[in-house]
């Protein structure tokens, strides 16, 4: 393998040890055709048994689920309730105005109202996570409105993918390749879609990354290749 496309690590499961390849890529933009990237950076070097994992947001920037900053309007309460929000390292979540507005938009107000009164009440007890419990996956999984890693991404906030389980569908029936979607950060990982021919459960493969191998800076490294080290 070239090993200036690929980071490789490995890891240690109930299943025994495996090896991750991470995959780099161009810095791929809105619209581009996905299945076209993962022919080209992806198929020369899986192999039969390999699982790939696959950044959510690759897939939803070629879908072009996508919301700008021009297209939204901020309202009172997500410039007040976002200064009361925790700000992650690595990023920043709903304490950024426009993914509190989003979250408004998605779930409404008084749920949104109703998750940071109970967040706050949480937090008193060292519990975290609570309002993105409340508001559920669309909200917790927004990425962008953020430019301090890339600045492509400072004026745009990026959706989930649409029938992830599809598009894994469709990477099997052309390349017959097995295939995870994934959203992963340094914080957690959660399975958004998978290949029906994967015999592991959702929290089976969240354990392949666990330490999330694709990194969360400017690696450009959007594909897992996970193998079995025989």
């Amino acid at each position: 393998m070239n090993y200036e496309v690929f980071k490789k690590t490995n890891i240690n499961t109930q299943f025994g040890t495996f090896e991750r390849y991470a995959v780099k890529t161009h810095f791929v933009s809105i619209g581009e055709d996905f299945f076209d990237i993962f022919y080209k950076y992806v198929l020369p070097f899986v192999k039969s048994d390999d699982i790939v994992f696959c950044s959510e947001k690759i897939i939803a920037l070629c879908q072009g689920r996508v919301i700008k900053k021009e297209d939204m309007k901020l309202s009172f309460f997500s410039k007040f309730l976002s200064k009361f929000a925790s700000r992650p390292k690595g990023g920043i979540g709903v304490a950024e105005p426009y993914k509190m507005q989003f979250a408004i938009d998605t779930v409404g107000l008084f749920k949104v109202l109703f998750a940071s009164v109970v967040s706050g009440i949480a937090k008193l007890f060292g519990k975290k996570g609570v309002f993105y419990e409340i508001v559920g996956c669309e909200v917790s999984g927004l990425d962008g409105f953020y430019d301090k890693i890339w600045k492509e991404y400072g004026d745009i906030g990026i959706l989930l993918p649409e029938k992830p389980d599809d598009v894994c569908f469709e990477i099997e029936k052309r390349f017959n390749v097995l295939s995870v979607i994934v959203d992963a950060n340094d914080w957690g990982q959660e399975i958004l879609g998978k290949s029906r021919s994967i015999h592991f459960t959702n929290e089976q493969l969240v354990e392949f990354i666990k330490d999330n191998p694709a990194g969360q800076g400017r690696e450009c490294t959007p594909f897992i290749i996970v193998r079995k080290n025989n």
